[in-house]
């Protein structure tokens, strides 16, 4: 009763407010800034700049290094800025690395964080269909009214092209697009359709005369090889760019290949054990047979000792010895053993031998049953993955549901074990869910705006995840968690797929 009250008031406000999902390229929209540069000379304001960057971590930024270049040349007079796209602040900064060969600068915030975007390590092809997200001037030129506009948060620009060629420009490796870029948009990501980086847009060729347009972007090597020599660390990703029903369709395939090993395993343990069966039978028989011939051989040798015996008592019979009648005696003795021999002969049809069947697999263990500690490795072939590292998760769960480190899991639709979380300062909304038996985990991650993740922690998703048996609290944190599945009813930007283990002692 308690779990639908609260489930019943958390619909309600759910259904006041929807909720949305959003897509890839909105995801990474929400790591895009706009980089500020502001020149002062006794206190009053002599120069303005503004480019884009992109976040590599929560509090650092990766813009060009000509955006910041009056900071560098002039540190003790131009203060660096950084206007997120969401909230309501800006925030001064600072440079911390700069590569003038590469048009590249890492610049660390003073506060405040910003959700970071991935950079895709893998492959990058001509035709690739990319994103420029950025801070065109011409926009703001003709939107803002005022200097105060260029400081005030709002989202990115987006901008759709493809990947025309890679070329090497000044020793540099730069992926040419035709996705429009302005002024402004220098510093900022070009991203594929995951919303991983895989350039930044640096410089545009010039359109004369109707000439087409295209720009410039150092290509992601660049910046990963400027990121570890800055010692900074980063999100990277190869993994190849799916929509949801790509991988759905190859999650099934992987799991119907699975299930076709597994019964091709099994008809072959089938096929050895009949073939073990058929040998054990073939076995027993002869056993039996050879039993059987040596019982019926040795009563026909006691047969012949039981008539020599006679013979024996016959003959002494005649002459009238009186050892007539111990032969007499022994022979009948020896054909009642004859009898009894072949009486109790073995028969020929041998009892079936027993087989110890394989078992195939251990039964779901209900959710009531505790999971020891498990590893999870992530399966590439059945998840779809956009920002997330492919890192092992260690699991174990107690009888009801209490995970190490105090996370609490509810029983789940159809057997095992499900959490809806918005994890700590993590700017995602996750759904994982642990299958009955522990051998699958699948994890479905959201990243919504920053409004949105405010809300599902209102619902319960960011609240303690310390472990209870409290009936009452577990209703409420299954009700909280319903309505959050609820308020995630679009497609996730994310599904990892693990497959569980016993970890090893």
């Amino acid at each position: 009763m308690i779990r639908f009250l609260f489930l019943l008031l958390l619909a309600m406000i759910a259904a006041a407010v929807p909720l949305r999902a959003a897509d890839d390229v909105g995801a990474a929209a929400r790591s895009v800034v706009r980089v500020v540069t502001v020149a002062m000379v006794d206190g009053e304001v002599v120069g303005f700049g503004h480019g884009s960057g992109v976040a590599v971590s929560p509090t650092r930024i990766v813009t060009n290094a000509h955006v910041v270049d009056s900071a560098v040349r002039y540190p003790t007079n131009v203060a660096v800025g950084v206007v997120p796209s969401e909230g309501q602040k800006s925030y001064a900064a600072k440079l911390i690395a700069v590569d003038s060969k590469r048009d590249l600068a890492l610049i660390e915030l003073s506060e405040g964080r910003v959700p970071a975007a991935a950079i895709f390590t893998g492959p990058v092809a001509a035709g690739l269909d990319v994103v420029a997200l950025g801070y065109p001037g011409n926009v703001d030129l003709a939107s803002a009214r005022s200097a105060q506009d260029y400081i005030i948060p709002r989202a990115p620009v987006r901008s759709e092209g493809n990947v025309s060629a890679l070329q090497a420009v000044q020793g540099v490796a730069t992926l040419l697009h035709t996705a429009n870029i302005a002024r402004g948009n220098s510093g900022g990501p070009l991203v594929d359709a995951c919303g991983r980086v895989v350039g930044i847009n640096a410089f545009l060729t010039r359109a004369d005369e109707g000439d087409a347009g295209f720009a410039f972007a150092v290509a992601a090597r660049e910046l990963t090889a400027f990121l570890a020599e800055s010692r900074q660390s980063y999100a990277g990703i190869a993994a190849p760019c799916l929509t949801l029903a790509e991988a759905e369709a190859r999650d099934r395939a992987a799991q119907e290949a699975e299930a076709k090993a597994a019964s091709a395993a099994t008809a072959d343990r089938d096929a050895a054990t009949a073939q073990e069966l058929k040998q054990r039978e073939r076995a027993a028989t002869e056993a039996a047979l050879t039993a059987r011939e040596n019982r019926i051989a040795l009563a026909g040798v006691l047969m012949v000792l039981s008539a020599m015996a006679a013979g024996a008592g016959w003959v002494w019979a005649r002459e009238g010895h009186g050892r007539a009648r111990l032969a007499w005696a022994t022979a009948a003795l020896l054909v009642l053993a004859a009898a009894a021999l072949f009486a109790t002969r073995p028969s020929l049809i041998a009892a079936t031998p027993e087989v110890a069947a394989q078992a195939d697999a251990s039964p779901a263990a209900a959710p009531t049953a505790p999971l020891g500690k498990r590893v999870c490795t992530l399966r590439p072939e059945r998840s779809r993955i956009t920002v997330s590292r492919a890192n092992d998760v260690e699991l174990a769960l107690s009888a009801k549901g209490c995970a190490a480190g105090g996370v609490q899991f509810v029983p789940g639709d159809g057997g095992g074990w499900t959490r809806a979380v918005v994890a700590g300062e993590e700017a995602a909304a996750s759904i994982a869910t642990l299958s009955a038996d522990g051998s699958t985990y699948r994890v479905e991650r959201w990243l919504p705006d920053s409004a949105t993740l405010a809300k599902l922690r209102a619902m319960g998703g960011g609240g303690a995840a310390s472990c209870t048996s409290d009936p009452a609290a577990l209703a409420r944190l299954a009700a909280a968690q319903d309505a959050m599945r609820a308020a995630l009813a679009g497609p996730p930007n994310e599904r990892l797929v693990y497959g569980c283990e016993a970890a090893a002692n």
